[in-house]
Parts: C-alpha cells; structure tokens; sequence
C-alpha cells in the first residue's frame, strides 16, 4: 500500500526539493508541469533584461541555457500548445534571437536539462538535474550581472593584484568562511577575480541567519549587487574558487639573510656612460633596472659589447638584497610599476642588427627607491607611477 501524506509532510518534503505523488492525478503530467517551471525562468529573464536569451560566447550560460531551451521549446508544437496560454510576453513567436547552435549534438539527458525535464530516478533519493532552489538563485545571482559603469576605478587595482600575484606578494587559497567576504577583498569565482568593494549593514534572514548586500565588481568590467551568502555559496560551489590573499606581511629584502634565508639575488639600478643624444640629455634620470643571481659586477663586465646596456660602460647606482623570492617575478613587477616611463629606443647591435633595448626607463632614483620600500611593506599596491609628475601617486 502506497504510504499517504499530511499536509505537514508535503511542506517538508517540498522543503527539501522533492516532489510527492498525489493520489489524485494531477491536471497535468510531472513532465508539462517541469515544462512550464522551465518555461517561467525564461519568462522571469525577459522580465529582468527586456529581451529574449541570446546564444553566444560572450554570453553566461545561465544565459545560453536559456536561449536553448527557449528555442527548443519554440520548435516543439506539444510544448508551444502548452505554453501559448501562459505567454503574456509574446516570446514563443519572437524571431529576434541570434544563431542558434547545433542542439542536435546534445544527448537525451542533456536535451532534457535544457528545457528544463529532469530525467527518470530509479529511487527517491537519487535527484537529477535538479539544483536546490536557493542554489540556483545563488548562482543566478552570479551569472545576472551588469556593466560596472566607472570600471575605470577598479581596473587599476585588479592589474596591481594582478603584479602582486606574479611577484608573490600575494597567494590564492580555497575559501574557507564567511567571514572572509568583506569590502577591499579579492576572490576568483567562475575563472574571474572579484572585488567586494562595498557591503551594506547585515541583516536577518527569515532563517535567523546574518546576510548583507554587496556591490561585487569583476574583472571582465561588470558589476553584481550580490548577496553574501551567495557569494559565500558560489565560491564554496566552485572547485577553482579562492580568496586572494593580502600582501605577505614583512620585508622581501633584507640587509643581511636571517637563519633559514637563502640568497635570491640582486636588484641593480645602473646608469649609462653612453653619448647617444637621449642618454646625454636624460642622463641623471635613464636607468636600467635588472634583477641577477650573481655579481652584478661581472654581469656587467661586458656591457659595451652588449646591446641591453646601450653597447657602452655603466656605473652601479644603488643594489637592493633579495632573499628568498622569486627573481624573474620581481623583476617583472618592477618594470610593470615604471612601464609608462619604459625608454623606446632601438639601437644596431655589433653585428648590425637592430635591437629594442627593455630595461631603460626615465625615472629618477627616488622613485625607485620609494618603489622598493613600497614592495617591502606592502603598499606599492595602492600607488602607480605617474611619468609626468615623475614620482608614484597614490590611487
């Protein structure tokens, strides 16, 4: 005999996302009935955008599913009778939709996920294509996102992430709490460093539990006004999602190595002895930033036969210790700080070949030093070299 339910027991069940048979045959199948829930999210993105889903790389794929589906649901006449009745918005018969791609190459499964039919289950328990409902807002929330209209304010501080990254001063991890998400963090999520860069007072939930509304900006230029808990959900969903972590707190250079250190190598800051016009004329203000594992003084023993030194003698100006950091990546986060000041400049090796020399900028020696002091403790990221003031400014 079939187990019967009270009313106390379909809203649990109905809770935990699973789907009661009634005794009393419904006016509808489980399949027209999963047909139209599809059919209402894809209603509910025309609300929300004022246009039909649209196919396309440059689309999300909540996006693309439901483009999918619409157009699946478009070419079904069984489905087209169903839904003709609840289309108040026209969408069935709209032919304004872009290319549509080759579905035919979907499996059964698949077709069905994407007009929004869950397959067969042998056993209750054993739910397919089937999200929990505040995982799927919480994931709707991610891919709903807008252009961040003053993105110019925040593209500066994901390429300073960016440099920080490679040179090491910062690190990625898995995210572990909520208590992680707060304004001025960085995390990836769905491949794409996010910036929470404002947060609202917390709130209760209907559940008891604390939430906040977060104004989330993303690299590719767009913007979310998320909930933090789906946040929270999202990175937790994702097995690529990590917090960024803060700048390493403590100096990457040192005087001397501490017990445990092992020398790393040597900044060096070198001024040319060149007579090449833009050398005479720059010649207190050009010079050339290196990083090397040995002595600096045999790296540039042959400098007037070498081409990077300006095929001339060089003088050492200032050398800065590295110990225990990764050379190639500190130098490239150097050269990123004074790229606006880089000397373009292409010269004829010996042998008559030409040669764009990268390591010459038109920065004074203050600047460089500040850069570095600014590296050891963190801060460079809230500063970029302005070449016409010829110093860092602060962002």
């Amino acid at each position: 005999m079939a187990k019967s339910f009270t009313d106390e027991d379909d809203a649990l069940l109905a809770e935990l996302g699973i789907e009661v048979e009634n005794s009393v045959a419904p006016s509808r199948s489980a399949t027209e009935e999963r047909v139209i829930a599809g059919f209402e999210e894809v209603q509910r993105f025309v609300a929300d955008h004022g246009r039909a889903p649209q196919h396309g790389e440059g689309k999300d794929i909540f996006e693309r599913l439901y483009a999918v589906r619409l157009d699946r649901l478009r070419e079904s006449s069984e489905f087209r009778s169903l839904l003709e009745p609840l289309d108040h918005q026209g969408i069935l018969v709209s032919s304004n939709v872009a290319a549509v791609p080759n579905v035919e190459e979907l499996d059964d499964d698949e077709l069905l996920a994407a007009l929004g039919v869950e397959a067969e289950t042998s056993d209750i328990t054993e739910l397919r294509h089937v999200r929990p409902s505040a995982e799927k807002r919480a994931a709707e929330e991610i891919a709903n996102r807008e252009r961040c209209r003053d993105f110019e304010r925040f593209k500066p501080l994901f390429e300073q992430v960016q440099d920080e990254l490679d040179s090491g001063l910062r690190s990625t991890r898995p995210f572990e709490k909520k208590a992680e998400i707060a304004p001025g963090r960085f995390f990836i999520v769905g491949g794409q460093k996010a910036y929470v860069a404002e947060m609202d007072e917390e709130f209760l939930t209907a559940q008891g539990m604390t939430d906040a509304r977060l104004r989330v900006i993303f690299d590719n230029g767009t913007e979310s006004n998320m909930l933090m808990r789906s946040l929270q959900r999202a990175l937790h969903k994702d097995d690529a999602g990590r917090r960024i972590t803060d700048p390493v707190a403590g100096p990457l250079f040192a005087d001397q190595t501490a017990d445990g250190d092992e020398a790393s190598g040597t900044i060096y800051v070198l001024r040319s002895k060149s007579d090449l016009p833009i050398v005479s004329a720059n010649r207190k203000v050009l010079h050339k930033i290196g990083v090397t594992s040995g002595k600096v003084e045999r790296r540039i023993a042959n400098a007037k036969l070498d081409a990077t030194f300006l095929l001339a003698e060089v003088e050492i100006v200032a050398t800065y210790e590295l110990f225990n950091i990764n050379r190639a990546k500190l130098e490239n986060l150097i050269h990123r700080i004074f790229d606006s000041a880089r000397l373009d400049i292409e010269i004829k090796d010996r042998f008559g070949n030409p040669v764009v020399p990268r390591e010459w900028f038109l920065v004074p020696l203050f600047a460089i030093d500040e850069a570095v002091d600014r590296i050891k403790d963190g801060s460079i990221r809230y500063y970029r070299y302005d070449a016409e003031a010829a110093s860092l400014v602060k962002i």
